[in-house]
C-alpha cells in the first residue's frame, strides 16, 4: 500500500471515489441478486444502497445545471438556420412537389383547383415562398433570433432545476395525435 503514500490530495480523492463508485454498483448488483431470490437485503448493503440514493440525489441538480451550462455554450455557437436554409436548397424539389401535392388535395380548394393555370399559380406561389424562407434562413440576424430563443428557453429550464419547480409539476397525458 506505499501506492497510496505517493498519491496527492486530488488523485487520493479520485481513488476514494472510485471505491465508493465500485462499492455501490456492487451492493446494486448483489441487492438484485438477493431479491430475485428472494432473500432480505443484508443490514450493511442496505445502508450502502441508501447512502447511494442520498449522494445521487445531491449531486443531480448540480450536474444537472453543469450540463445545461455546456448545451447553452454549444447551441450559442451554432448556426441552426443556416443548417435549415441548406437542408431546404437540398430537398428544394421534393419541398415544391409535396407543397403541391398537399394544396392540391386541401378540401378547401375544389372549386379553386379547377380554375386554368391553377398548377401553375401554385408552382409559382411554391417557388416564392421557398425561395424567401431559405433567404430569410441564411440571414445571420435569423441565426441570433433562434439562438437568443434558445438560449432564453435554457435560461428558463436552468431556473427551473434551481428553483425545484419541475418536481410539483403534475404528470401530462400523451397528446392525441390523428392517423391520418
Amino acid at each position: 500500500m506505499t501506492w497510496l503514500r505517493d498519491l496527492d490530495t486530488s488523485e487520493l480523492v479520485l481513488v476514494i471515489l472510485g471505491a465508493l463508485l465500485l462499492l455501490t454498483i456492487l451492493s446494486a448488483l448483489l441487492t438484485g441478486a438477493l431479491v430475485r431470490r428472494g432473500l432480505r437485503t443484508p443490514w450493511a448493503i442496505h445502508k450502502i444502497n441508501r447512502l447511494r440514493e442520498r449522494v445521487i440525489s445531491v449531486i443531480k441538480r448540480p450536474i444537472t445545471i453543469m450540463v445545461l451550462d455546456e448545451v447553452a455554450d454549444v447551441i450559442q455557437t451554432g448556426h441552426y438556420t443556416r443548417n435549415i436554409s441548406a437542408a431546404l436548397v437540398e430537398n428544394h424539389d421534393e419541398l415544391k412537389r409535396l407543397v403541391a401535392e398537399k394544396v392540391k388535395h386541401d378540401p378547401n380548394v375544389r372549386l379553386i383547383g379547377k380554375l386554368p393555370g391553377y398548377d401553375l399559380i401554385v408552382s409559382e406561389v411554391s417557388e416564392t415562398t421557398l425561395r424567401v424562407l431559405i433567404e430569410m434562413l441564411g440571414d445571420p440576424r435569423m441565426d441570433e433570433l433562434v439562438s437568443d430563443l434558445l438560449r432564453n428557453n435554457l435560461q428558463q429550464i436552468k431556473r427551473a432545476v434551481r428553483q425545484r419547480d419541475h418536481e410539483n409539476v403534475p404528470v401530462h397525458s400523451p397528446p392525441d395525435f390523428d392517423d391520418r
